[in-house]
C-alpha cells in the first residue's frame, strides 16, 4: 500500500486526536458483537404494528418537551398505553394493537402507497416472549434503520442511533419481564438534515423504517464479543488478530481457536482487560480469490460457549501501479450496486434479493463489485465471500458534508468504525472507502484524512480508498490531483464522459488522463443512462445503442490509462431515485443501469461483459 507523506499523516493524528474531544457519538450502545446474526437469536422479523406520526405527538407534549426527558419519562407513544380497569376514563389517542401493520424488515415507503414519499416520524410496535435465563445477557439487534431512531423496551428507553445503514444493538437483560411478555417501540425518522451523514442531498431512495433483520442474541455472562481472525499485513504465511471477551469474569481465561482443517489450533489467555491477540504460522491456509474462494470452519470456545464462523484468508497490497492478491496481478472487473432488489419495490428485504444482485454481477463477469454509497447488509458481505466477489465497502460521506462540524465528523468515524467492525472478518472485501465525490477544500481535507487516518488504526490489512474529484482542461486532458490521494492507496475516480460531459460517445476518446498519483488507477464510476427497450442510433440520448456506443468508446479512452487495474460502471440494475424526474425515459428511476428495474438486459450489458471476458483471459492465468 502507499502511504501517505510523513507531513500528511501527522497532520491528520494531531486532527484524530482533537476529535476525542470533540462531540458525542451518535450512538447509545455497546460494542457490536461480532458475527451477531450467528449466535443464538429469537428472531423479531415479521409483523409489526405502525403509527404514522408526522407532528411527533408521540414523542413531544404540546410545548414542544420530550416525553421521555420529562421527571416521570412517561406520556409517549412509547408507553404501548391501554384503558385500564378505572371507573374515571382515560384519554389515550393512539392504540397501537388496531393500527395497520407492516412487514420488517422493511421500508414504509414501498408498503403503502400514502408513505411513498413520506419522511418524518413513524412508530412501530412488536409484542415478543423471551422469559430470560439467570446467567444469561440478551441484545436486541437493528441490522438498520433509516434515519435516527429511539427504542424503547416495555416503556423504558434503551437508547438512541443515527445512520440508516449500520447495526443497533442494546442490551436489555435487566429491562425484559419475569413474566415473559414484551414489547418494544421504536421511532423511525428518515427526516434529512444538512448536518447529517449523508447529508440533504443524494441521489438514491430515501427509504424509511426498519430495513434489515431485528433479533434478540442471547450469550453468557461472560462472552466472546468481538474477534479478527485474518492473515497478518502483507503476510500470507501468519495468521493474526485477537480475540475479545465482555462480561465480569473476562481476565485471564482461556479462549481456544481452532481451524480443524488447516490444523491450527491454539488456547489463548486474555489479559485483564479480556483481551487476546495472536501470530501463527499459517503456511498450510489455502488462499481465498475470486477463482477458488476457499473459506475455513473457525471456532473459538471459552467455557460453554462457542462461536463459530466461515473466514476466508488473503492479502491485498498495491506495488507502484499494479495490485496485487495474494502477491499476484489482478484487474477488478467490477460493477456498482445499490442495496436494493429492483423487481420488487423498496429496500432489499434478505437474502434472495442480495444473491439474485450478485448472480447478475457474476454473469457480467465481475470478481469485484462495489457497494454503493453506504454500509450493505452484513448478508451481502457473507455471500460474496462465498461466491467469490472482491468489495469495496463504503460510508454515505457523500457531496457535500457539513464539514467543520464537529458531531457530523463523530458521525460519520462511527458509521466507519461500525463498518469496518461488521466487516473485517470476510476475505472478500478488500476496500474500505470513505466518501464519494466530496468537493475540494481544505476542511472537507481535513474531514476526509482523519477518516481515512482512522480506517487505517482500526484496519491496515485492506486498502483506503475514496472516489475522488477530477477536473479539465481545454486541451482535453483529464487531471487527477484531488489532495486526498496523497491518504489513499488507490487513484480511484468517478468520470462520465458521453453522459455529463465530452460530447457524444464517439467523441470522448480525444480525452487522455493526467493522474498525479503513483497508484493503481480504479475507475470508481462510468456510465450514461438507456431506458430499456427505446432504440435507436448511437447518437440518441436515452437509447440503448447510445449507452452501448458510450460503453464501447469508454473501454477505448481508458484502456490508454497506464496503470487502470479495474473499474465499477455505475450501475448494475436501474434504481428507484427521486431526484430523476423525466416522464418518459426515467420516471423515478435511475436508469444507468445495465439491467432494467424489470431484470432485462441492456445492450451495453454484453460490451462490458465481453471486456471483462477478455481481461479475465489475460490475468486470470492460475489460483
Amino acid at each position: 500500500m502507499t502511504p501517505p507523506t510523513p507531513l500528511k499523516l501527522l497532520l491528520s493524528l494531531i486532527l484524530g486526536v482533537l476529535s476525542l474531544f470533540t462531540g458525542p457519538a451518535a450512538q447509545a450502545q455497546t460494542s457490536l458483537i461480532q458475527n451477531a446474526p450467528g449466535r443464538r437469536v429469537l428472531s423479531l422479523n415479521g409483523s409489526w404494528n405502525y403509527i404514522i406520526d408526522p407532528y411527533e405527538n408521540g414523542f413531544y407534549d404540546y410545548r414542544r418537551e420530550a416525553f421521555d426527558k420529562s421527571a416521570t419519562g412517561k406520556g409517549g407513544y412509547y408507553d404501548n398505553q391501554k384503558p385500564s380497569n378505572s371507573q374515571e376514563p382515560e384519554l389515550i389517542e393512539y392504540d397501537f394493537d388496531h393500527s395497520a401493520a407492516m412487514q420488517i424488515p422493511g421500508d414504509w415507503n414501498s408498503q403503502d402507497i400514502k408513505l411513498l414519499y413520506y419522511e418524518g416520524t413513524i412508530w412501530f410496535k412488536k409484542d415478543f416472549k423471551l422469559k430470560p435465563t439467570a446467567g444469561k445477557r440478551y441484545f436486541l439487534y437493528f441490522g438498520a434503520i433509516n434515519y435516527e431512531s429511539h427504542i424503547y423496551l416495555n416503556g423504558k428507553k434503551l437508547g438512541m442511533h443515527k445512520g440508516g445503514f449500520t447495526p443497533i444493538q442494546l442490551e436489555i437483560t435487566d429491562k425484559l419481564s419475569a413474566t415473559g411478555d414484551n414489547f418494544v417501540v421504536v421511532k423511525a425518522d428518515n427526516t434529512r438534515h444538512t448536518e447529517e451523514v449523508p447529508t440533504i442531498n443524494t441521489d438514491w431512495w430515501n427509504y424509511g423504517g426498519i430495513t434489515r433483520d431485528v433479533f434478540i442474541a442471547e450469550t453468557p455472562g461472560t462472552f466472546i464479543v468481538d474477534y479478527k481472525v485474518q492473515l497478518a499485513k502483507d503476510d500470507a504465511s501468519t495468521l493474526a488478530g485477537y480475540v475479545q471477551l465482555d462480561g465480569p469474569e473476562k481476565a485471564g481465561q482461556s479462549v481456544t481457536l481452532n481451524i480443524a482443517e488447516a490444523g491450527l489450533r491454539q488456547t489463548l489467555k486474555t489479559d485483564g482487560e479480556g483481551r487476546a491477540t495472536f501470530r501463527l504460522p499459517a503456511k498450510k491456509l489455502k488462499l481465498w480469490s475470486p477463482l477458488s474462494p476457499t473459506r475455513y470452519a473457525v471456532s473459538l470456545t471459552n467455557g460453554s460457549e462457542t462461536v463459530q464462523d466461515k473466514i476466508g484468508f488473503r492479502t491485498i497490497q498495491t506495488k507502484g501501479q499494479d495490485l496485487l492478491l495474494n502477491g499476484k496481478s489482478i484487474f477488478l472487473r467490477g460493477i456498482s450496486i445499490h442495496d436494493e432488489n429492483p423487481l420488487i419495490p423498496g429496500r432489499a428485504r434478505g437474502e434472495g434479493d442480495l444473491r439474485m444482485l450478485l448472480t447478475w454481477a457474476k454473469e457480467l463477469g465481475c470478481n469485484y463489485v462495489r457497494l454503493a454509497h453506504y454500509p450493505h447488509n452484513e448478508i451481502m458481505l457473507k455471500l460474496a465471500d462465498e461466491m467469490g466477489l472482491l468489495v469495496w465497502a463504503e460510508v454515505p460521506v457523500y457531496w457535500t458534508i457539513a464539514w467543520e462540524n464537529p458531531t457530523t465528523y463523530q458521525n460519520a468515524e462511527q458509521q466507519l468504525s461500525d463498518l469496518i467492525s461488521m466487516g473485517k472478518n470476510r476475505a472478500s472485501v478488500v476496500v474500505w472507502s470513505i466518501g464519494n465525490e466530496t468537493p475540494l477544500g481544505d476542511p472537507r481535507l481535513k474531514f476526509m484524512s482523519r477518516l481515512a487516518t482512522k480506517a487505517r488504526a482500526l484496519d491496515d490489512t485492506r486498502l483506503i480508498a475514496a472516489a475522488l474529484e477530477l477536473h479539465r482542461t481545454p486541451d482535453n486532458v483529464v487531471h487527477v490531483d484531488d489532495p486526498l490521494g496523497e491518504f489513499l492507496d488507490l487513484a480511484s475516480f468517478n468520470e462520465y464522459a458521453g453522459w455529463y460531459w465530452g460530447g457524444k460517445p464517439s467523441e470522448i476518446t480525444k480525452y487522455t488522463f493526467d493522474i498525479k498519483y503513483n497508484k493503481p488507477v480504479v475507475i470508481s464510476e462510468l456510465g450514461g443512462s438507456a431506458l430499456a427497450g427505446y432504440h435507436g442510433d448511437a447518437e440518441t440520448r436515452w437509447s440503448e445503442e447510445y449507452q452501448e456506443a458510450l460503453y464501447v468508446n469508454q473501454i477505448k479512452m481508458l484502456s490508454a490509462i497506464k496503470g487502470l487495474r479495474g473499474m465499477t460502471p455505475w450501475i448494475l440494475v436501474d434504481f428507484r431515485a427521486t431526484r430523476r424526474q423525466h416522464p418518459v425515459y426515467q420516471n423515478g428511476f435511475n436508469r444507468k443501469g445495465l439491467i432494467s428495474n424489470t431484470g432485462q438486459k441492456k445492450k451495453a450489458f454484453y460490451v462490458l461483459q465481453e471486456y471483462y471476458r477478455q481481461q479475465a483471459a489475460k490475468y486470470d492465468t492460475g489460483k
